[in-house]
């Protein structure tokens, strides 16, 4: 009996490790055969839904959504907080930046370009104010809103919910490439090391992250530049965030922005629970809006 269990024990070490050796050589594979130089599908294409009253001068507020793909902020559950935003005199546009009809089918080197054109052809309305233009995302939206913010100064305001303070990996089989570039070159970005594959293998997105940003000398290289913002900035994070430490990484944001005695606004409020928790303080969005953008437009949202 004994000989079966240790014969039993042994077979079963063997097929275990053939089979992590080739799932290990199929991920090198794909990580060796993926293409980083042509860029993505449909590159610089968006998908746009824009939402808007009927009088002239609405400031424009611009929502992103986070990794889940596709339009985001014209799904059922969004349509409340869209609503509230038209009737406090907002125009809307909901911009889907990948996993869309007419965007790129994955999160990877989504144009800010592409984007940004995206948000002056919209502003071109007739019953938009163009100089009032704030941007919400949510996770990595917060990445792209505060990103797209850092190297467009039209843009006025940025409400940043669970937001990453660098540029991170594409969401690719091969995570080599970064998310977002600018005029078809790939943005720096802080790579995936190997000790963060246990951690993916489990599904434990946190602790990937976390061994991401131990390499300093990436995180710095990929920091996105806040300081070059041009208008107020509101950070809400959450603090026990399941899927990257974005509590942290706001403060991190908000310490760069006092280090060099930024001169707008910088709110950040932490909200207790997961990554989801946020979304249920909304309000503190509205009212930051109103704040910096809905009472500057009659003055035209100067700079």
């Amino acid at each position: 009996m004994t000989r079966v269990l240790v014969r039993i024990f042994k077979w079963t070490f063997v097929v275990a490790f053939s089979l992590i050796f080739v799932a290990t050589a199929a991920y090198v594979y794909a990580i060796v055969r993926f293409d980083t130089e042509s860029l993505p599908e449909r590159y610089g294409r968006v998908d746009t839904v824009l939402y808007a009253g009927e009088k002239p001068g609405q400031p424009l507020i611009v929502g992103f959504g986070g990794s889940e793909g596709g339009n985001t902020w014209t799904r059922p559950r969004f349509a409340p907080i869209r609503e509230s935003f038209l009737e406090q005199g907002y125009a809307f546009l909901a911009l889907g930046y990948f996993g869309g009809r007419d965007s790129p089918p994955e999160l990877d080197r989504i144009a800010l370009e592409g984007v940004y054109a995206a948000i002056l052809e919209a502003a071109k309305d007739p019953r938009i104010n163009e100089r009032c233009i704030a941007v919400v995302g949510g996770s990595k939206g917060a990445e792209l809103a505060l990103l797209l913010a850092s190297h467009y100064p039209e843009i006025k305001a940025v409400a940043a919910i669970v937001p990453g303070h660098a540029v991170f990996p594409a969401h690719t089989i091969a995570m080599n490439t970064p998310s977002f570039a600018l005029n078809g070159e790939p943005l720096p970005f802080v790579p995936v090391p190997w000790s963060a594959a246990p951690a993916l293998i489990k599904g434990d997105l946190r602790a990937a992250f976390d061994a991401m940003l131990r390499n300093e000398e990436a995180v710095e290289r990929a920091a996105i530049a806040v300081e070059r913002i041009n208008g107020p900035i509101l950070l809400l994070s959450a603090t026990q965030d399941e899927f990257w430490p974005s509590m942290e990484m706001s403060e991190a944001i908000a310490e760069r922005l006092r280090r060099v005695n930024f001169r707008f606004a910088v709110e950040h409020v932490a909200v207790e629970g997961n990554h989801e928790a946020p979304q249920r303080r909304l309000d503190v969005v509205e009212r930051f809006l109103e704040t910096h953008i809905l009472r500057q437009s009659e003055a035209g949202c100067p700079r």
